[in-house]
């Protein structure tokens, strides 16, 4: 699943060459993936780019006649300038956006099932899973009190609060599991048993891995995002592999319906 760090990537590769540009034709547009009828992307061809921004999860283009929000889903993303005839591996074509000087990006689905969403809005606010989000670990806002407030003294474990987007905007399953390694917490502790120390472990953890990912990832074309983020990886999808702080071999950790891979050395009240 895209989660924030490479959909900021995601952005900025796309803001800089799509920004000032008009918009030529959306096309192609799957109307399953469509949540706004009344309002089709057509409506938006002619205008101008303003500029490609990031709401949590999710990619919002603004233009001067309004804007076209993105959710690329589990299994969502885009691909740029690539040819028809250039093998996609499975990649189902949800819209075409095509600009004025040729240039275009493909909004693709990858899964067994279509959970890419397009919005044309007045506002990304107005998309109500945009609304609903907490605060964001990549804002330059972004402090330990707004880890506190989504922490609180709720008895929700761990992995799972840091997945709510209403409590924190744009992490996802494999960052959950990166910063809990980082934090050296497990990912069933609830957030009410915290101490002062592992709540400031893991603001630091939080801050560190995803603006550390944005760092690692700026400026790679969108092709190779997946790919670095799944190379970067310490624990995540890693079970069986040693870890990298301490040499443990990392485990699949079953709970609850969910799942986590993480150290049980570094986060030892996990493996209880």
């Amino acid at each position: 699943m895209p989660e924030s760090p490479e959909v900021q990537a995601l952005v900025e590769f796309l803001d800089e060459r799509m920004s000032g540009r008009a918009l030529a034709r959306i096309e192609d547009v799957d109307p399953r993936a469509l949540k706004t009828r009344e309002r089709p992307p057509a409506e938006l061809v002619g205008a101008r780019i303003v500029a490609v921004r990031r709401y949590g999860k999710h990619l919002a283009l603004e233009t001067g006649a309004g804007w076209l929000v993105v959710s690329f889903g589990r299994n969502g993303w885009i691909r740029w300038n690539l040819d028809d005839g250039v093998p996609a591996g499975a990649a189902q074509r949800i819209a075409r956006v095509a600009l004025d000087d040729g240039e275009r990006a493909d909004v693709v689905e990858t899964g067994d099932f279509l959970a890419v969403g397009l919005w044309v809005v007045d506002e990304p606010k107005d998309v109500a899973a945009i609304a609903a989000l907490g605060p964001d670990p990549l804002g330059p806002d972004f402090a330990p009190d707004d880890l506190e407030r989504a922490l609180g003294t709720r008895r929700k474990q761990l992995k799972a609060l840091l997945q709510e987007q209403r409590s924190l905007a744009g992490i996802g399953n494999a960052y959950s599991d990166e910063i809990l390694h980082r934090a050296r917490l497990s990912p069933t502790v609830h957030a009410a048993s915290l101490s002062a120390t592992d709540r400031e472990r893991l603001f630091a953890a939080t801050v560190e891995i995803l603006r550390g990912a944005v760092a690692d990832r700026r400026g790679l074309p969108p092709d190779r995002l997946k790919q670095a983020k799944v190379a970067a990886m310490a624990v995540h999808g890693r079970s069986g592999a040693s870890c990298p702080v301490c040499g443990a071999i990392i485990v699949d950790h079953v709970f609850a319906g969910a799942s986590a891979q993480l150290c049980p050395t570094c986060q030892a009240d996990a493996a209880g």
